[in-house]
């Protein structure tokens, strides 16, 4: 113990010692943190909506208010021809294109019915189904509003109703930032902690002290814990300044229990800095390292869940999103910190996170090149 109460003085010293690293894993995660969730939001808003009016009648300025009003949508241009209106998706200036044709009104109120032209740009797939579907929706309770239609008397066979009551649960205003600030927040964690860890070794390779250690009595399983246990105790601090921000910030308060949330941190963090530490035997420069936990990041970026449903996913690449540390903590913390799960509903996350720290860090250990 002695031994390595040396080891995590000088690492400690050497952390502390150089300013710009400080900065790195306090400061510029803190304002990521900050910033992300307000620009990473999926919730599809602003939709460029061109209004081609061919009727002028009440009706028909009745519905673009009522899709203007509707918050979702924003008029851009209200031309007097089709050709126009596609001319404007074609430059990129519209989503959606609604086509109201001459005699909107009359045939409502005379026949009950109205075909409408809808026009949508789908080069954006998410941003178009989703946008055809508020708009369908919009059209829908204008429809059901229109005098014509909540005067007309009712039929017998159609009296009979029923309307279904439905409660959004762990998160009732369906906002996306609570569903994205706990994912931001593993994603830093995975890259401060791989990162770093990688490039403390590997820089110690490229100045020549490795080699001065390599020649004592330290035993490998000494020197990674070494390095390991630093950055844990950083990691877990900047965990703690991200707990916070999430709350002041955005007024997210773990559900759950604060204990199992620090406990999956801990381990997830001891995994990950493993695989920052297997990474840095094999790498000889600080260039070829960050260009390996670059390939990683992104991997872990795009198959962890973060973005999008790992259910969503092929067959093989739900089996590569499971052989992944983040995956499991990414899943865990929104559960804990929306849903309020306990350790026993998630323990099988927890052994998933145990297995990766054990084989990374022990792939570590044994990787690691010794002369002494």
């Amino acid at each position: 113990m002695k031994v390595l109460s040396f080891i995590l003085e000088k690492e400690f010293k050497q952390i502390f010692r150089d300013k710009t690293i400080l900065a790195m894993m306090f400061v510029v995660p803190i304002i990521q943190l900050i910033i992300l969730p307000l620009v990473a939001n999926f919730d599809v808003k602003n939709i460029n909506l061109v209004y081609i009016d061919h009727d002028q009648s009440t009706y028909s300025h009745q519905l673009i208010q009522k899709i203007t009003s509707s918050g979702y949508f924003k008029l851009v241009e209200a031309p007097f021809s089709y050709k126009e209106g596609i001319a404007l998706i074609e430059d990129g200036k519209a989503d959606i294109v609604l086509e109201v044709p001459e005699g909107f009104e009359r045939n409502l109120v005379r026949e009950g019915k109205q075909t409408l032209g809808l026009f949508i740009d789908a080069i954006n797939g998410s941003k178009s189904s989703l946008g055809g579907a508020y708009l369908l929706s919009v059209i829908r309770d204008f429809n059901a509003e229109l005098d014509v239609n909540v005067k007309a008397p009712q039929r017998i066979g159609n009296v009979a109703k029923f309307s279904v009551a439905s409660t959004h649960w762990y998160n009732p205003q369906m906002e996306y930032r609570y569903y994205i600030v706990p994912g931001i927040l593993a994603l830093l964690l995975t890259i401060i902690g791989g990162s770093l860890s990688a490039q403390n070794v590997v820089k110690e390779k490229e100045i020549g002290t490795i080699e001065q250690i390599n020649v004592t009595p330290i035993k490998k399983w000494q020197f990674i814990l070494g390095k390991l246990i630093p950055f844990l105790v950083v990691g877990l601090i900047l965990f703690t300044l991200g707990l916070t921000v999430m709350y002041v910030v955005y007024g997210i308060f773990p559900a759950g229990n604060l204990l199992t949330l620090y406990a999956f941190a801990t381990m997830y963090l001891i995994a990950i800095l493993g695989s920052g530490l297997l990474v840095s035997t094999y790498a000889d420069s600080q260039l070829q390292a960050m260009f390996i936990t670059h390939f990683f990041m992104m991997i872990f970026l795009l198959m962890s869940g973060f973005l999008t449903s790992v259910d969503s996913m092929p067959a093989w690449s739900r089996q590569v999103s499971n052989a992944i540390p983040i995956t499991h903590f990414v899943n865990a913390i929104r559960l804990i910190v929306l849903k309020g799960s306990s350790f026993e509903q998630l323990h099988i996350e927890f052994l998933y996170l145990v297995g990766f720290a054990v084989l990374l860090n022990s792939w570590a250990i044994w990787n690691y090149k010794k002369t002494s």
